[in-house]
């Protein structure tokens, strides 16, 4: 069965649009800059310069984005100190004079990135390079370090790092210089926000539950139904088969061909025709009343309930409950009971026509015993009849005696 969006599918959409639209749905984008970093340097073995450039740094979150150049310097490593926490650590810069600017290049790690920018700016450094983490490869992670001032502080991969610290260690002496890069934005949905599309969320699931549960339930019930009724369309089926049938002829009397139609399909009776006809005397086409009665029982044009008609009071699935203990021979078991004829009206009048009270009741028709290779609808109406005959002369006894004791002469 093709899938179809169901309305509570539709309502989750929206909420989730709604979540993620809400005033304060997202916090204040983050916003930082990449850093171009240059590095340039003698060969002493070929005498040549190096130079290279590379956009693999950032600034950090509180630091100025402006450029900056000067000779680098690394903790001496006497002082023991790479990651330059302590206000002690003096810097090795090769090549330095007097007050000349110089980069201070740290390792992270050993304190905090406010600690490392402040102890370089006490040896008056006018910018900081810290390289990451070894375990960290080519990437660079973001700073805080409120409260450094305008100082510049960038973030350069470990081997880039570690690349510039031999050269320095050497006693070569860097230059570099710090340009600014591409800006990047990244946005963050806020914690109101995820809080929202997580009981939206939980929203819809539990409606979709719900509906699910109650879907299955209904298909439960119409299947049992379905069930039930097959039975009972099935034995109203072969009592619908008992009604007669006639074909339709030209010219035969009864019929006016041009004149009559079925109520049913509001067409004309034709040659050929095969029609129903039932209790009532109406008649209709075999294909369209058969399918009526399985549905309303009833004539389609005065109402009368054929099924009644032709002698099955109540429900025919009646018929189908298990079988009561076997009566006597001549008896009648309670299961036929469902299954009765109707009894017409009896006139009072005839007393000449009346039977003996000394008369015996007579005995069921030997055909009409049971017989396990019989319709079971066929047997009921049988051992039916056989209940009314028996019933008939019961009545009539009573009715005798009665009679006999009000007016002895009249029996005389």
């Amino acid at each position: 069965m093709a899938w179809r969006r169901r309305p509570e599918a539709r309502g989750a959409l929206a909420l989730l649009a709604l979540a993620l639209c809400a005033p304060g749905a997202r916090s204040r984008a983050h916003e930082w800059f990449s850093a171009v970093v240059s590095t340039e340097y003698v060969d002493p073995q070929t005498n040549r310069s190096v130079r290279s450039v590379s956009e693999s740094g950032r600034f950090g979150d509180s630091s100025p984005k402006e450029g900056a150049r000067g000779l680098v310097g690394v903790p001496r490593a006497e002082d023991r100190d790479p990651e330059g926490c302590e206000a002690s650590t003096r810097f090795l810069v090769p090549g330095g004079r007097g007050a000349a600017p110089w980069v201070a290049l740290v390792a992270r790690g050993g304190c905090t990135f406010k600690e490392k920018v402040l102890a370089a700016a006490r040896r008056n450094a006018s910018a900081v390079i810290l390289y990451n983490e070894q375990r960290q490869g080519n990437l660079t992670a973001p700073m805080s370090h409120a409260g450094t001032g305008n100082i510049v502080v960038i973030m350069v991969s470990y081997p880039k790092g570690r690349e510039i610290v031999e050269l320095v260690q050497k006693d070569i002496p860097v230059t570099v210089t710090i340009g600014v890069g591409t800006r990047h934005v990244q946005e963050y949905i806020s914690g109101q926000s995820v809080v929202f599309v997580a009981i939206a969320f939980i929203t819809m699931m539990i409606i979709s539950l719900a509906w699910l549960i109650f879907y299955y339930i209904q298909r439960f019930l119409y299947t049992g139904s379905q069930f039930g009724s097959q039975s009972h369309r099935k034995e109203t089926k072969k009592v619908i088969g008992q009604l007669p049938l006639h074909t339709v002829k030209h010219g035969e009397k009864g019929i006016d061909v041009d004149a009559e139609s079925c109520a049913v399909c509001i067409e004309n009776f034709k040659g050929r025709d095969v029609i129903r006809i039932l209790p009532c005397k109406h008649i209709f086409h075999r294909i369209c009343i058969d399918p009526w009665l399985l549905d309303h029982r009833t004539c389609p044009m005065c109402k009368l309930d054929v099924i009644k008609a032709l002698g099955y009071w109540g429900e025919l699935e009646d018929a189908q409950e298990a079988t009561a203990p076997e009566s006597p021979p001549g008896g009648v078991s309670a299961a036929d009971l469902s299954l009765m004829v109707a009894d017409g009206e009896r006139s009072d009048t005839g007393s000449s026509e009346l039977p003996s009270t000394s008369d015996p009741v007579p005995p069921c028709d030997a055909s009409f015993k049971e017989d396990a290779g019989e319709n079971t609808a066929l047997l009921g109406r049988k051992n039916a009849l056989c209940k009314k005959k028996g019933d008939e002369f019961q009545r009539i006894r009573k009715w005798k005696g009665r009679s006999r004791r009000r007016s002895p002469s009249l029996f005389s």
